[in-house]
C-alpha cells in the first residue's frame, strides 16, 4: 500500500448521535452506560484501553492494558511497577486512557492522576488469575532487554517448575495494581461529514464536572 492509498481510507461515522439532554451528568454512569452498550454489541475486549504516560522530561509513551475494574473513584489496571509505564508513573503521576470502541463509533478519553491501588485488591486480583498468567508475571522481567525469546521461555520454565506441587503463588511485591483518578472525560461519537459530537466533563476547583460541548 502506497501513501496515496493510506490517505484515501475514510470511514463514514452515523450509527449514533450524543446530545447534552441525553448524556448523563455524571461521566462515571455515562461510562458505565456506554460500556455495558459496547459489550451488549459484541465488542472485542470492550475493557482494552490505550494507556498514556510521560518521562518527568515530557517524553510520552502509550500501550494497550486491561481495565479490570472500576473503583477507589478511578479506573483500575495492573502491571509490573517496575515496567516503562511503571517507571512513568513513578516520575509523572499524570496519564490518560483512551477507549475505542469500532462497532459503536465511539471513543470516551480520560485524564487524571494515577495513584497505587491497595495492596489487599492487587493481591485478591493477582489470586483470580490463571497459574499461568500469575507465573508469567513472576518469570518476565518486563520491559527489559532480554537475550531472546528462548531466555524467556527458560525463565518461565524454571518457574513453573518450582509452582507445580503447590499451585500457590504469591504475589510479587514488583507486580499490582494502579487507579487512575479522573479530572476530564470527553465522550466522542462519530457523525456524518466529521462533525462528531463530543462532550466533555471537567472537575473544577469546587470538585464538580462541568460539562462542555467541544468542537469536532
Amino acid at each position: 500500500m502506497n501513501k496515496n492509498d493510506i490517505s484515501a481510507l475514510r470511514q463514514e461515522y452515523a450509527s449514533h448521535i450524543l446530545t447534552e439532554t441525553e448524556i448523563n451528568p455524571d461521566p462515571f454512569t455515562q461510562f458505565n452506560i456506554w460500556f455495558k452498550e459496547a459489550t451488549e454489541a459484541k465488542e472485542p475486549e470492550p475493557n482494552a484501553m490505550a494507556l498514556a504516560t510521560a518521562e518527568i522530561s515530557g517524553k510520552p509513551s502509550n500501550r494497550m492494558v486491561l481495565l479490570k475494574g472500576i473503583e477507589e473513584g478511578g479506573f483500575c489496571f495492573f502491571t509490573n511497577y517496575l515496567s516503562k509505564k511503571g517507571e512513568h508513573l513513578s516520575e509523572n503521576p499524570f496519564a490518560a486512557l483512551l477507549f475505542w470502541w469500532y462497532t459503536l463509533e465511539r471513543q470516551i478519553r480520560i485524564e487524571g492522576k494515577v495513584e497505587l491501588l491497595d495492596p489487599l485488591k492487587s493481591d485478591n486480583y493477582f489470586k483470580s488469575r490463571p497459574i499461568g498468567s500469575q507465573v508469567g508475571a513472576i518469570a518476565s522481567p518486563q520491559s527489559q532487554i532480554i537475550e531472546n525469546r528462548a531466555d524467556m521461555e527458560a525463565r518461565f520454565a524454571s518457574e513453573w517448575e518450582k509452582y507445580q506441587e503447590t499451585s500457590i503463588v504469591q504475589r510479587p511485591d514488583y507486580w499490582g495494581g494502579y487507579v487512575l483518578i479522573p479530572d476530564l472525560f470527553e465522550f466522542w461519537q462519530g457523525r456524518p461529514n466529521r462533525l462528531h459530537d463530543r462532550i466533555q466533563f471537567k472537575l473544577n476547583e469546587h470538585g464538580e464536572w462541568e460539562m462542555n460541548r467541544l468542537a469536532s
